[in-house]
C-alpha cells in the first residue's frame, strides 16, 4: 500500500475557499488558521466530522472541542444565551474569546465531551471567517496539531504535525496572536469565571459585564474526566524535549552544554554559562505581544534543536498576556 501523500497547503483565494468549504460539507477537515493558532475544521454537527478531527489529533474523548461561528445568529441553535453573552459579543467577537454556555440538543456529544455545556467563539482571522460563511456551518476547530504537542502558528507547523493525517490546510500567514483564546465560563451568567487566560483580560470582561469575573487558577484535570474547556489538562502544549521554569534565569548554575536558555527578553549581554548558541528570547524590546506571537514557533524550534534540556524563564507582570504565556509554559513543563 502506498503512502498516504502530505496534505496540499491552500492559498486563501475565492475558488480555494469553494473547494475546501466543499470538502468540509462532505464531512472532511480542514487545517485552518485563526488569529490565536491554528486549527483542524469540521463540521460540529456532523459526528463522523468531529470523528476524523480525534482520530487524526489522537486526541481523547474526554477533551471537548471549541465551536467556531461566522455570526451570532447562528448561536441560537447551539447555546443558551443570554444577555450578559449579548455583551461580550459586541465587545468581544469576533475576537480571542470563547464563551462557554448551557448547550443545546444541536451539538452532539463528542463535540462537549458528554457534558451539557458547548464552548463556542466568533474567529478574528478574515480568512477562517470567510470559510465559514461559505460552509454556513459551525465548525469544530481545536489546534491543528497531535494532541498535547506545541500548539501550530503557521501552515507549515501544521503540515509538519498532521500532513500524513489530513488533506487539506488554509495558509493564512503566521497567527497574529500565537496563544489559545481566553476562555469564559458563562454557564451561569450571575457567576463567569475565565477558565483559560488568552489575550481578552479578565479586567475588560469585568468592564462589560459590570460584575466580577473569578480569576483563572491552575486547574487541572484527569486523564478520564471530562473537561468543561479544552486546555485545562495538566500537561499540555508540550515539546518532547524536557522543560524547566524560572522566575529569572540563571545560566551559570548548570555546566552542560547541551541545554537550551530560553529569556523572555534577550539580555544586553550573554550571562556566564550562555553562548550565542544556546541562548533564545521570545522578545528582543520586551513586547509581551511579540512573545506571545513567537512563543510556540521558538519552543517547536529548540525542540528540533537536540537540546537536553531547555530552561525557560517566566513572562514577567500580570497582564493578560503574560497569564497567558506562563499558563502555556506551565502546562509545557509538566511532568510526563
Amino acid at each position: 500500500m502506498s503512502a498516504r501523500p502530505t496534505a496540499k497547503i491552500y492559498r486563501g483565494t475565492p475558488r480555494n475557499l469553494r473547494l475546501l468549504a466543499n470538502a468540509i460539507k462532505k464531512g472532511e477537515v480542514v487545517g485552518v488558521p485563526t488569529e490565536t493558532v491554528y486549527g483542524l475544521a469540521g463540521d460540529a454537527l456532523n459526528v463522523q466530522a468531529v470523528k476524523k478531527i480525534f482520530r487524526a489529533k489522537g486526541r481523547p474523548s474526554n477533551d471537548p472541542l471549541i465551536v467556531h461561528l461566522h455570526s451570532l445568529a447562528q448561536l441560537d441553535a447551539l447555546a443558551e444565551t443570554s444577555p450578559a453573552v449579548e455583551k461580550l459579543a459586541r465587545a468581544f467577537w469576533p475576537g480571542p474569546l470563547t464563551l462557554v454556555l448551557p448547550k443545546k440538543p444541536a451539538v452532539p456529544g463528542l463535540v462537549t465531551s458528554g457534558r451539557p455545556s458547548v464552548a463556542v467563539r466568533i474567529p478574528r482571522h478574515p480568512l477562517f471567517l470567510a470559510l465559514l460563511r461559505a460552509c454556513a456551518r459551525p465548525l469544530a476547530a481545536p489546534s491543528a496539531n497531535p494532541f498535547g504537542y506545541i500548539s501550530p502558528t503557521s501552515a507549515a507547523h501544521v503540515r509538519d504535525g498532521l500532513g500524513k493525517k489530513i488533506r487539506y490546510i488554509l495558509d493564512g500567514g503566521t497567527c497574529d496572536i500565537g496563544v489559545e483564546s481566553t476562555i469564559l465560563d458563562l454557564r451561569d451568567p450571575r457567576h463567569p469565571a475565565i477558565l483559560r487566560p488568552g489575550a481578552i483580560a479578565r479586567r475588560a470582561i469585568e468592564r462589560v459585564l459590570r460584575m466580577p469575573v473569578a480569576a483563572a487558577h491552575d486547574e487541572i484535570v484527569t486523564s478520564t474526566q471530562a473537561a468543561v474547556a479544552p486546555g485545562l489538562l495538566a500537561r499540555h502544549y508540550s515539546p518532547r524535549t524536557p522543560i524547566e521554569l524560572h522566575e529569572k534565569l540563571k545560566p551559570a548554575t548548570t555546566s552542560s552544554t547541551r541545554e537550551a536558555f530560553l529569556f523572555f527578553q534577550r539580555p544586553a549581554k550573554l550571562p556566564a554559562g550562555c553562548t550565542a548558541i544556546n541562548t533564545f528570547a521570545l522578545t528582543k524590546n520586551g513586547a509581551l505581544s511579540n512573545a506571545a506571537k513567537t512563543l510556540f514557533a521558538t519552543l517547536r524550534k529548540l525542540d528540533a534543536g537536540q537540546w537536553t534540556k531547555i530552561h525557560a524563564e517566566r513572562a514577567p507582570g500580570d497582564s493578560a498576556l503574560a497569564l497567558a504565556i506562563n499558563d502555556r509554559l506551565t502546562r509545557a513543563a509538566a511532568k510526563r
